[in-house]
């Protein structure tokens, strides 16, 4: 290792450090920046020329004396120390202590920017995860390895929501529950306090290791912060056969970082002053979810994001959208009824839903059933906009049928308890109740067979 250190620094700027007269810096390397009043900062190189660098400063540049700034170059990426023990910790966004506990002494140590997976050695997603809520595991069903992000708006419990499922989630056919990486960025200490007491409250802390940034840190800590997440994940599941649930929130404040630094740096702007990268950067953290040819360990990801003005065509949802492999959507006007969880089920979808459910994974007819259960529902939205024009009363008798149907399994089927665990066989089960409701000549994309077995009706 060759540590170069230089007291040339020029200039600083929006969290980024320009650094003159060097030579031999390579990309990627890893900076410490000690400044006049001897505090040490941490930082990475992300442009080198032949005799000047970029740094960019994880903990800003705010009160650099330039003239009395130290540079360091470590000639080493940026890496954190890994072993069982980080298990039940929490980290900031460079892998340092923020629990008052001592730093993870361990001789493994891997870069941040993780190992690249060679294509031919990734297996298909597959494996039902159960997460004890209806509208996912009966509608938009999550898998083994899979990308599956929530998409919310500003006010929508979409917390509440990614802490119910970190509390909950498991394979059906084993009893041990998942290993949770969580990563927060930008959020409020009343957030950061709120997902802390509820894996402590609930048992499940010693299974969860969280790195937090919240949102009086340094925004530039957010741009490595899910993935250094992601490095502890992929230690979990591949050097400890661990299935590992990675659930990231915000990705907007992430991007808002990402879009903050791109302008510093002089970046060409794109879609809402968002770099032109932004792309492959979010590609960048997403794809290093999923399984690997005989490895146990698998890593899933869900990642949270905020559509500003709840915009679902906004670049950071619709990017994300094309990357992951799925959606769950938040709808505010559930949320006003005041139902929990407020998932709108119509433009929610999961790509990967057919490849971990039917026989062999939850029950044969549940294919069928999430199919009736959309047929049903999409039929009904277009009775209450019917309703809404020439009022109820002048509706059918099927038409009120289908009203009444669309208010029961808002009310019973997307609603439930906060700390309400519900298993596949209940959700299914609870979904025939409601199909119930109508007449077996109605249920089409059901067969003969599965309304013999679970039809509740009287016709």
């Amino acid at each position: 290792m060759s540590i170069k250190e230089y007291r040339t620094a020029i200039e600083a700027r929006g969290g980024l450090l320009v650094v003159k007269d060097t030579a031999g810096i390579a990309f990627g390397d890893r900076v410490q920046i000690k400044d006049h009043a001897g505090n040490t900062r941490n930082g990475q190189v992300i442009r080198s020329a032949d005799n000047e660098v970029l740094i960019l400063v994880f903990e800003g540049t705010d009160d650099l004396d330039l003239e009395n700034t130290w540079v360091r170059f470590l000639d080493e990426p940026v890496e954190i120390a890994l072993s069982p023990e980080i298990l039940g910790r929490e980290f900031n966004g460079l892998g340092e202590p923020r629990d008052g506990r001592p730093p993870v002494l361990s001789n493994i140590r891997r870069p941040v920017g993780g190992s690249a997976i060679n294509p031919a050695a990734r297996t298909y997603p597959r494996e039902f995860i159960q997460t004890g809520i209806s509208t996912i595991d009966g509608l938009n069903s999550l898998v083994r390895g899979q990308k599956l992000p929530i998409f919310s708006g500003s006010g929508l419990p979409h917390n509440r929501l990614a802490a119910q499922i970190g509390r909950q989630a498991k394979l059906v056919d084993q009893e041990s529950s998942f290993s949770v990486v969580f990563a927060a960025m930008g959020v409020s200490y009343a957030d950061a306090k709120f997902f802390r007491d509820e894996f402590a409250s609930s048992g499940v802390l010693r299974n969860v290791v969280m790195f937090i940034n919240l949102a009086d840190d340094p925004p530039v800590e957010r741009l490595t912060l899910p993935r250094t997440a992601l490095t502890a994940a992929e230690y979990l599941a591949y050097d400890l056969d661990r299935h590992v649930l990675v659930i990231l929130t915000d990705m907007t404040n992430y991007a808002e970082a990402l879009r903050e630094v791109a302008t510093a740096k002089g970046d060409v702007p794109a879609r809402k002053g968002y770099p032109g990268y932004l792309y492959s950067d979010l590609a960048e953290i997403y794809e290093r979810c999923g399984r690997i040819h005989q490895r146990h360990g698998s890593i899933t990801m869900m990642p949270v994001v905020s559509m500003p003005s709840d915009d679902i065509t906004h670049p950071i949802p619709d990017l994300t959208g094309y990357i992951t492999e799925g959606q769950i959507v938040l709808s505010r006007e559930l949320h006003n009824q005041g139902i929990y969880p407020p998932v709108h089920i119509s433009p929610s979808l999961s790509r990967l839903m057919k490849d971990g459910i039917g026989k062999d994974d939850t029950r044969e007819d549940h294919p069928r059933v999430a199919g009736q259960i959309y047929a049903l529902y999409a039929r009904a939205q277009e009775t209450r906009n019917l309703a809404s024009i020439i009022g109820a009363d002048e509706l059918s008798e099927r038409d009120r049928r289908y009203l009444t149907f669309a208010d029961a399994f808002d009310e019973r089927f997307v609603g439930q308890g906060e700390s309400e665990d519900r298993s596949i066989e209940a959700t299914l089960n609870l979904a025939w109740e409601l199909m119930s409701m109508f007449p077996r000549d109605m249920l089409t994309r059901v067969k003969e067979t599965d309304l013999a077995k679970y039809y509740q009706g009287t016709d």
